[in-house]
């Protein structure tokens, strides 16, 4: 590569980043829609930006474009991810950036929805605008890890949360459990059930805590109202959900896979039959739009997950403490040969506080 397209390169990946920063701003509220950043540069100066803050809401160009005004005519756009081509809430983006006369587009991600797949780069192309895509996608692919993965194979993207002391204990024999991470781990839980379109765990669990798996507080200023707030999934096979869980304050937001129970009916909870956890996670997907799934459940239900392989990424919270040999363990597989362990691959690690985050991705890796 040339110095001169060195230098190009360096530019459009400077003004992709302030747009992939600009996305990061929708994470909490966009669902079920991807987080999408745009920005207009003409003559190398900014003219306009914008991002996708909430569904039903215009999309990051529109909010660009406007910014920009007569200003985006000969400008290059920048956009984490490839512009609509089809009719929905709002118009194609596409044919919004050819009326407003940009004369680039640099994209980022390809869409992989079938409604957009390519259609949105031909219709600017169609048009004489030059597009460049690829520029940081990697970066931008992080901002929706669920949507394009949905968009792509149907089913979610399966975070795994677990928080354990050194020795791999979950609570204690009795099922205590408050607390073995500090505050600021806690904390971070809160980022990912907010990112999340819904938080799975178990009837255990629920019984054991009461807990409420919603998003309470967010770690910097962000608005709470704007949060669009999980789905609660309870797998609860023999009905024992009681009427009287704090989960059920808010049945709009809770859905339980078990035998069909009226009186959960009556309070608005959706139901699953129960099924595979595969076909729920499908369900997921194509009946409520839900492309992102945090899993927080027990040894048993975690286990479950891992070892049908429907895990994309673990989050593992680690104390610097020991519980001792009879509290209870982080997993329950039963494995007789160093063959038949689960390997991961170590995505990054942070400290929080005393504690330790590990973000670990299974690995196809075999010994």
């Amino acid at each position: 590569m040339s110095e001169l397209d060195q230098v190009t390169l360096q530019q459009h990946q400077q003004w992709m980043r302030r747009a992939i920063a600009l996305a990061q701003q929708g994470q909490y509220s966009t669902r079920p829609n991807p987080n999408v950043g745009c920005v207009i540069v003409k003559d190398g100066q900014l003219v306009g930006e914008g991002f996708h803050p909430k569904a039903g809401q215009p999309h990051a160009e529109v909010f660009a474009m406007r910014d920009a005004g007569e200003a985006a005519r000969g400008a290059t756009a920048y956009v984490t991810l490839e512009p609509c081509a089809h009719y929905g809430r709002t118009p194609p983006c596409a044919k919004g950036l050819v009326e407003a006369g940009v004369a680039q587009v640099v994209v980022a991600c390809p869409d992989p929805n079938p409604l957009v797949a390519g259609k949105g780069v031909q219709i600017l192309r169609d048009a004489s605008i030059e597009v460049i895509t690829g520029i940081c996608e990697a970066e931008a692919h992080q901002l929706n890890l669920g949507f394009l993965k949905a968009m792509a194979t149907g089913m979610p993207y399966v975070r795994l949360k677990v928080a354990s002391s050194l020795d791999g204990r979950t609570a204690m024999a009795s099922g205590e459990s408050k607390w073995i991470t500090g505050a600021m781990a806690r904390q971070d839980v809160q980022h990912w059930r907010a990112i999340s379109g819904a938080v799975i765990t178990g009837i255990e669990t629920v019984l054991a805590d009461d807990c409420l798996l919603n998003v309470r507080q967010l770690d910097d200023d962000d608005d709470m109202r704007n949060v669009v707030q999980p789905k609660r999934i309870v797998l609860d096979r023999q009905g024992r959900l009681p009427l009287t869980a704090k989960i059920l304050q808010q049945p709009e937001t809770v859905m339980v896979m078990g035998p069909y129970r009226q009186e959960l009916a009556d309070l608005g909870v959706v139901q699953f039959e129960i099924q595979p956890l595969a076909d729920l996670l499908a369900a997921c997907v194509q009946q409520f739009q839900i492309y992102d799934v945090l899993v927080e459940a027990g040894a048993t239900l975690s286990t479950a997950f891992l070892q049908e392989h429907l895990i994309d990424e673990m989050i593992s919270y680690v104390a610097p403490t020991l519980l001792g040999q009879s509290a209870r363990a982080m997993f329950n597989a039963d494995f007789d040969r160093m063959a038949e362990q689960l390997r991961f691959k170590l995505k990054d690690v942070t400290q929080l506080g005393d504690d330790i985050r590990l973000r670990l991705i299974p690995s196809q890796e075999t010994l």
